[in-house]
């Protein structure tokens, strides 16, 4: 028997040849699945807690792709890898490197020129992260938790409370997300600001 997943709105499918990346052999259940992933991410939270980054080291491909790494390194054997397979989102597998390239030079230059007020800096950069959709899975956390780490590390400012609950398990919360989402993918952030902060 393999992994049954059933998947919320807004999760993205894993193939069954990335399903089979999932290092736990005894997970069967999106429940426990999640519970794994979520040590593994609180386990990420606490190491970038702990240390302490400069701007030209969260913003570059290897920290992104270290960070997912760390995120989901002990769930997933394709963890800080780019999907290889195309998704119901996000930009075509080959396209990822430069997506990501454009998006990581973007960056430095709003940072370099202070196009952005701090919160909104850390909320398109991690909009433009979750649109490229690098990872088969995870994508949604990942760019929250960038989003926290460039607004904590870079700016100095508390991060980000996301709606204050656990987006996986309050669909309520998870409903308003993604409307600030699917607004954000329209051009107008508002909404998502709002969503971030409160």
């Amino acid at each position: 028997m393999g992994l049954n997943l059933i998947y919320n709105d807004g999760q993205t499918p894993l193939d069954e040849d990335e399903k089979e990346g999932l290092l736990i052999k005894s997970i069967a259940t999106r429940g426990e699945l999640d519970e794994f992933e979520q040590q593994n991410i609180e386990d990420a939270i606490q190491w970038s807690l702990s240390r302490k980054f400069k701007s030209d080291q969260i913003l570059t491909e290897p920290f992104i792709l270290a960070l997912h790494k760390r995120m989901y390194g002990r769930v997933w054997s394709w963890s800080g890898e780019y999907r290889k397979t195309n998704k119901n989102i996000g930009v075509d597998k080959l396209d990822i490197p430069v997506a990501l390239r454009s998006l990581i030079d973007d960056a430095s230059y709003w940072l370099e020129h202070n196009v952005y007020e701090p919160d909104e800096f850390a909320i398109r950069f991690k909009h433009r992260l979750v649109s490229i959709h690098c990872f088969p899975n995870g994508n949604g956390r990942h760019s929250r938790m960038i989003a926290d780490i460039i607004i904590e590390k870079i700016y100095q400012l508390p991060v980000f409370s996301w709606g204050g609950a656990s987006l996986s398990e309050d669909m309520d919360i998870r409903a308003q997300y993604l409307k600030a989402i699917r607004k954000a993918d329209k051009g107008e952030f508002d909404l998502l600001f709002k969503f971030a902060r409160s």
